[in-house]
């Protein structure tokens, strides 16, 4: 997910709508703030969130339309599915970048709707994991097939070599970004 932070700053930085049009066709987004004098990595950075904001709203909007949900559930069942035996409130707050309150509010949703549960660890009764039910689990697969569809669809503008190198070339950034991120010893 990209970070939440960055994409309300430069939703608030646009006064269009990400991807609004111009009546003469051309798109406006983040990008159409910059010039020729901006550096090639603000240039860079903006492109990757300017097309990472315009395909989480578009499948946001698929979510919300084809099955009533919101992205972030969609996004905790995805963890949990490949966790059959559940994750821990804390580690679902970690690998979904989000405070245990959003975890906490989530949860209690999808437990109402009996797509998930949660079980106490036995090693320390303070300690819940949470678990798909097995019709959480029938839900989410039927949504990931029709979510993995939307990917394809939405990037199948980009040949499958190109979509090779990207992967490539992102995975070196984000080595980088983790190595520049860890303390200086």
């Amino acid at each position: 997910m990209a970070n939440k932070a960055a994409r309300n700053e430069a939703n608030k930085a646009d006064s269009k709508p990400a991807g609004a049009h111009h009546e003469s066709g051309q798109v406006f987004d983040l990008e159409t703030r910059l010039t020729q004098d901006h550096h090639q990595s603000l240039k860079l950075w903006l492109r990757m969130l300017s097309c990472t904001v315009r395909i989480e709203t578009e499948i946001r909007t698929r979510l919300r339309n084809e099955f009533g949900i919101t992205l972030p559930r969609f996004d905790l069942m995805a963890q949990l599915q490949r966790h059959p035996a559940g994750l821990r409130m804390g580690e679902l707050s970690k690998r979904m970048m989000v405070t245990g309150g959003n975890i906490t509010g989530i949860t209690d949703q999808l437990e109402q709707e009996k797509l998930v549960v949660r079980v106490p660890d036995p090693n320390d009764r303070r300690v819940y994991s949470v678990k798909l039910t097995a019709a959480g689990r029938r839900a989410f697969e039927r949504m990931a097939a029709v979510h993995e569809g939307w990917i394809a669809e939405l990037l199948g503008g980009v040949s499958a070599p190109d979509k090779a190198r990207l992967i490539q070339l992102l995975s070196q950034m984000k080595h980088h970004l983790n190595d520049s991120s860890e303390p200086a010893e």
